[in-house]
């Protein structure tokens, strides 16, 4: 299966251009999550991280993110499978677990604007951690759809008939 897209590759099997590549640029990794000390579930909010640019879904100085924001997540291979803070939309969780890549996927769809019209990215609906108190933080707790919620857009048929009425 060599012709096959280099985002089916496991991906320890990926250059660095391609992991780069698999981003969907939905954001919601960077998001400020809360986990339960009792239950251990995990919540979204709302508040995303001070470089993430609200309007792209992606970070606003890639290259220096770590020395900026000591805490931020490295996304590697090895590594995706023991994050469950990962969207479930997230597309390095869904290549971890052997699953497809959805429609409004940039690689899939060829157009980098699905994962936002489809309505998967965090675009237009969060607030920058500098805006946000620590401790308000529970009070922007925010239930993001589930894929099952992104239906596949119908898609209008035309009919080719030469200019001839039949």
């Amino acid at each position: 299966m060599a012709d096959r897209p280099f985002w089916e590759k496991p991906l320890d099997e990926l250059s660095v251009e391609e992991w780069e590549a698999l981003c969907d640029g939905c954001g919601k990794c960077c998001l400020v999550k809360l986990r339960d000390e009792d239950t251990d579930q995990v919540y979204f909010t709302d508040v995303a991280c001070r470089l993430l640019d609200r309007d792209t879904c992606r970070c606003g100085d890639y290259a220096n993110r770590k020395i900026r924001v000591p805490d931020c997540v490295v996304l590697k291979p090895g590594t995706i499978e023991g994050l469950d803070w990962l969207p479930s939309t997230c597309a390095y969780r869904l290549r971890a677990a052997g699953e497809d890549l959805a429609w409004w996927h940039p690689l899939v769809s060829g157009d980098p604007e699905t994962v936002h019209i489809a309505g998967i990215s965090a675009r237009q609906r969060i607030v920058s951690e500098d805006e946000v108190e620590e401790a308000d933080l529970e009070h922007h707790i925010v239930p993001w759809p589930e894929p099952a919620a992104y239906p596949v857009p119908r898609r209008s048929r035309k009919r080719s008939c030469g200019g001839r009425r039949r």
